[in-house]
């Protein structure tokens, strides 16, 4: 099974076409459920990737991807934005055992201007975080001066671009026990997600139990 971080490059090395022409190519289906617009895309390699906006605030909620193994068979699906439903995440294959409740839980929750990751279950002071662009500007490391908390990770919209990562750009907040970082987007993000969004909305959605479902 091709995983996402794969999946990213795959994307940022793609020539002729940018990450929204080949969302613009694939075909969509587009379904109203649970106060969501829900939609499917189905990629020319097989892959396939599910959006859900809000239906009242326009904000993308869900990003998750599923790909195919050699072999054909289907994945489970990985969440980009968003996170599993708590009885899907009990009910994987591969999991039986129900993790700490104490444990950080890594989220990524995005708002119209900006990426935004909530990380619960943290309980120290603002201080005690340490936010930094690394690895020639590719990733954004989280550490903690009392070293109880790490975390690596990319922003797989600024790979599929290949826009490099800002400093200046990342704050922090701090709140309940969670950590709250945020990171302002680009312009050329919000002028992709504008058109996409323009894109999406010429779909015809069908509601749930509707019986056919419009293809693009």
């Amino acid at each position: 099974i091709l995983p996402l971080s794969n999946v990213y490059k795959r994307e940022a090395m793609t020539e002729g076409s940018s990450w929204i022409e080949i969302l613009k190519s694939a075909k969509k289906t587009c379904i109203i459920q649970d106060n969501k617009r829900k939609v499917h895309f189905a990629l020319s390699d097989g892959r396939e990737m599910v959006e859900e906006y809000d239906q009242r605030s326009g904000d993308l909620v869900v990003r998750k991807w599923r790909c195919k193994s050699v072999l054909g068979a289907a994945s489970h699906w990985e969440f980009e934005v968003g996170e599993a439903p708590y009885q899907a995440m009990l009910n994987l294959d591969t999991e039986h055992i129900r993790a700490s409740s104490s444990n950080p839980v890594f989220v990524r929750r995005d708002t119209a201007r900006a990426f935004e990751w909530r990380i619960r279950n943290l309980p120290y002071p603002l201080a005690t975080y340490i936010v930094r662009v690394d690895d020639e500007k590719k990733h954004v490391v989280i550490k903690t001066t009392n070293m109880k908390y790490y975390k690596k990770y990319t922003i797989p919209d600024l790979v599929r671009a290949g826009i490099p990562l800002e400093q200046a750009a990342l704050s922090l907040a701090h709140a309940n026990n969670t950590l709250i970082v945020t990171y302002r987007k680009p312009q050329r993000i919000l002028d992709q997600e504008k058109s996409m969004k323009q894109e999406l909305s010429k779909l015809k959605a069908r509601k749930e139990g509707d019986v056919e479902c419009p293809q693009s």
